[in-house]
């Protein structure tokens, strides 16, 4: 089957420049995680003031993916690359040259402006250059960024930070970025294909209050609101920005060129997967922060302990995309799904189970097995979604799809870590300490648990509907199918 359908030598290259480069810029969304403890002391600063460091990261992330699928359709892969890689180089190396906290601060925006433009130019590229018919394979490798790398970040920066200063976790990434910076400059090239859409300053405006509010808004849902805003009054003005943005996209479509195309949605596949991958994405993020939580505060283990112990899953993953892909061009989404979806919702009531004396090794099966289900939801999931999309929405369903990524991942984090404080809250009164953290564990758990049920309700309904008449994906079939 896959002779039929070469890649070409140019389009390998190509793919696996940027699947490199943004390995290593998604690695260090999650690097910074382990080291605020470190930071506070080091910097001076408290508690909720190096939080902004992550926060500040999902902020600009959240605000910068929506612009895009204007940048992929007006500039080439290789001037996009470039904004990108150079970024985030930029950045890296402001952060690892930081004399105080306001710098550091500021070389995270930087990154996560490159790192924003990434995601969405390699699932973009992907899907412009692989033959439809071979993409599940080449999504394989792609989840190994989405999944592995997260999870690889904060065993990487735990095993730095126990002999080095925090600011080798961005002296070692600085070489390998501007490694690729350089590589990709040499080596990708091409002009940009069809119309040149022009910019909606409203548009951008709107990205602010709208994305940024909302991922703000839910960030905070979880904390004590004792400073800053609090979640109401972002989360409110979000609403009304988002809606005031849709709109504004809807107009824009009958008479212009929209900022994110949300034609996309018309394709029913896109839709469901979509809404899978935001409920995966809500459930995984909160157990990422749930988990190391767990095993420091109630079994007592050092941040390179749980780093380590959380390394098996993500190599579990890492191993398994590229041939989840190739189960996917053979057998198609739903066995792979449905599959992963039921691993993730059974690790997940496991987990609910849980007590401050369950022996470590059940919390590294289980997210092995979590893992595993992973592994076997992504693949499918982004393939079968962005599959259906014409040529001209590549860059708007790539875009579309990583912003409501990081608005889910904010959310599910937002909403364990709130279920987890309020339970403690409420059993405090009643139980021992530990036995309140472990119902406030217990009850978050349960609820990423429910999130997982409604996965694998969406999972049945997912399917692959290839493009016709469209060996690597030039055209696609109408929005009825």
């Amino acid at each position: 089957m896959a002779e039929k359908h070469p890649i070409s030598r140019e389009s390998r290259l190509v793919v696996t420049v940027l699947v490199i480069a943004a390995f290593v810029v998604i690695l260090n969304e999650t690097i910074m995680n382990v080291a605020l403890p470190r930071l506070m002391a080091e910097l001076s600063v408290d508690a909720t003031t190096v939080q902004w460091l992550a926060t500040a990261f999902m902020l600009t992330m959240s605000v910068v993916i929506p612009t895009t699928g204007f940048l992929l359709q007006r500039l080439s892969t290789r001037t996009v690359y470039l904004l990108a890689m150079g970024l985030f180089s930029a950045g890296t190396l402001l952060a690892a040259l930081a004399p105080g906290f306001g710098v550091l601060l500021l070389a995270r925006v930087v990154q996560a402006s490159g790192t924003a433009i990434m995601m969405p130019l390699l699932m973009t590229s992907v899907l412009s250059l692989i033959p439809v018919q071979r993409r599940g394979q080449v999504m394989g490798t792609v989840s190994i960024v989405i999944s592995v790398a997260p999870a690889i970040g904060p065993t990487l920066s735990g095993i730095i930070l126990q002999f080095l200063s925090w600011r080798f976790m961005f002296l070692t990434v600085l070489p390998i970025a501007l490694a690729a910076l350089l590589y990709g400059a040499s080596k990708l090239r091409g002009a940009p294909e069809g119309e040149r859409p022009r910019l909606d300053a409203l548009s951008v405006i709107l990205t602010v209050p709208a994305f940024g509010g909302v991922v703000y808004g839910l960030s905070q849902l979880g904390g004590e609101a004792t400073v800053g805003l609090g979640p109401a009054i972002p989360l409110a003005v979000g609403g009304v920005a988002l809606v005031a943005f849709v709109l504004r996209q809807l107009a824009l479509q009958r008479s212009g060129s929209p900022l994110l195309d949300l034609r996309a949605f018309t394709y029913p596949m896109y839709t469901i997967a979509t809404a899978l991958l935001m409920v995966g994405m809500m459930a995984l993020f909160g157990v990422i922060i749930l988990l190391p939580i767990y095993l420091q505060q109630l079994r007592g283990l050092d941040t390179l302990s749980t780093g380590l112990l959380l390394l098996p899953g993500g190599l579990v993953m890492g191993l398994l995309a590229p041939r989840v892909g190739k189960w996917f061009d053979a057998v198609g989404p739903l066995p792979l799904t449905l599959t992963g979806t039921s691993l993730i919702t059974g690790v997940l009531v496991a987990l609910s189970f849980i007590t401050a004396d369950s022996p470590v090794w059940i919390a590294l099966a289980l997210h092995v097995v979590l893992s595993l289900g992973l592994a076997l939801l992504f693949t499918p999931t982004f393939t079968s979604g962005l599959n259906p999309l014409p040529r001209h929405l590549y860059s708007h369903g790539s875009a579309i799809l990583s912003t409501l990524q990081q608005v889910a991942g904010a959310a599910g984090t937002a909403l364990l870590v709130a279920v987890m404080a309020a339970t403690t809250h409420a059993a405090a009164g009643e139980l021992p300490a530990q036995d309140a953290a472990v119902a406030g564990f217990r009850a978050a758990f349960l609820v990423a648990a429910g999130a997982g049920a409604i996965a694998i309700v969406l999972a049945a309904f997912l399917r692959n509907r290839v493009p016709e008449h469209a060996p690597a994906g030039e055209s696609a079939p109408s929005p009825a199918h």
